[in-house]
């Protein structure tokens, strides 16, 4: 992608929101898993129940959540963003339920590095002095 054209984390992850809304919306709970490398989101998508059943019968699942829900979980994505520290690779997760019309949502964040970026800023020393840059 072009320089000019990168958009900034927090305009991808609204983006996320924007593409996967269809498939929030009726939902009464999952977990939303973004993956993240150098700071561009590749891919994401929802883990959730799609029927239920009782004694081998389906049941229609209780009413989910709609966009007002959905615009709640956003503005709490956004939030959690914020607290994102110097990594560039890992996932955000988003487990969230929506229980008597009230949404709970936790976030889990993990970062990736890779030692072979970190071997490249650092350059092996043959002193006794270890690492230097």
């Amino acid at each position: 992608m072009n320089r000019n054209m990168e958009l900034s984390l927090a305009r991808q992850l609204s983006l996320v929101f924007e593409e996967l809304e269809s498939e929030l919306i009726g939902i009464t709970g999952g977990t939303l898993v973004v993956c993240i490398r150098n700071d561009m989101i590749g891919k994401f998508g929802v883990k959730h129940d799609a029927l239920e059943s009782k004694n081998e019968v389906l049941v229609p699942i209780r009413q989910g959540m709609q966009k007002n829900h959905i615009a709640s979980f956003r503005l709490l994505a956004m939030e959690a963003l914020k607290r994102k520290k110097n990594w560039t690779h890992g996932e955000i997760v988003f487990d969230f339920t929506l229980k008597h019309d009230t949404l709970m949502v936790s976030t889990w964040f993990e970062s990736n590095y890779n030692m072979s970026n970190l071997l490249e800023k650092y350059k092996y020393s043959d002193s006794h002095t270890g690492l230097r840059r």
